[in-house]
């Protein structure tokens, strides 16, 4: 079965910067378009980014746009999110997902905290 294994977040200052990782197994890695999800404190699901299989093509939320980086590693099986000039609404659970602008979320994700 669809395995997606989230790391990577922890607590960062405002304006500093995080890679997150996500591992999977279970399905054809590179046939999969992939989407990150988040989900603020006491807030709803929200999709902030998705890519093809091929990584060619990406597509991000406007509240991300600009700062946060969606790739994929298809050889390594891990889908990955650069996030830079974090803010405090950026804390939240970060979740993967299969397809595109997909928020079927399965993982435990993993918690990022922007705070100073």
């Amino acid at each position: 079965q669809v395995q997606l294994v989230e790391s990577g977040g922890g607590l960062v200052q405002p304006g500093g910067s995080l890679r997150l990782s996500c591992d999977a197994t279970g399905f054809t890695f590179s046939n999969s378009a992939m989407s990150w999800v988040r989900q603020a404190p006491g807030k709803g699901l929200e999709w902030i980014s998705s890519i093809t299989n091929g990584g060619g093509g990406t597509v991000y939320a406007d509240s991300v746009k600009g700062r946060f980086t969606i790739s994929r590693d298809n050889a390594k099986l891990t889908l990955y999110l650069q996030m830079n000039s974090l803010k405090p609404e950026d804390t939240a659970v970060y979740y993967c997902a299969k397809d595109w602008r997909s928020t079927s979320v399965s993982g435990q994700g993993t918690h990022v905290t922007v705070s100073s």
